[in-house]
């Protein structure tokens, strides 16, 4: 019986084991490819390739949420920076 256990233990064990093996294909490339039949494959290559290039180039974004932000609004810049260098003049009594 405890012989019988083991057996079953070590079934259990080497199952992981036996998957994680390198499947070996003794056939890398199966049978040769026909001359007809490699130039077909060529020619569906080229095909490939020039429908690829039809495919316009994407420039606009893609942010769905694009329109329901709201932006605050931009002040052109050389108003700003006048603004903030010139000093202000204050109205009113000078004895503070």
């Amino acid at each position: 019986m405890k012989l019988f256990r083991m057996a079953a233990v070590l079934v259990v064990l080497a199952g992981p084991a036996y998957a994680q093996m390198p499947n070996i294909n003794l056939m890398q490339d199966g049978p040769s490819k026909s001359p007809e039949e490699k130039a077909a494959e060529a020619e569906r290559d080229k095909a490939y390739k020039e429908t690829l290039k039809k495919i316009p180039d994407s420039k606009a974004s893609n942010d769905p949420w694009g329109g329901m932000r709201s932006d605050p609004p931009k002040q052109p810049a050389a108003k700003a920076s006048a603004a903030t260098s010139a000093p202000k003049k204050k109205s009113g009594t000078a004895a503070n």
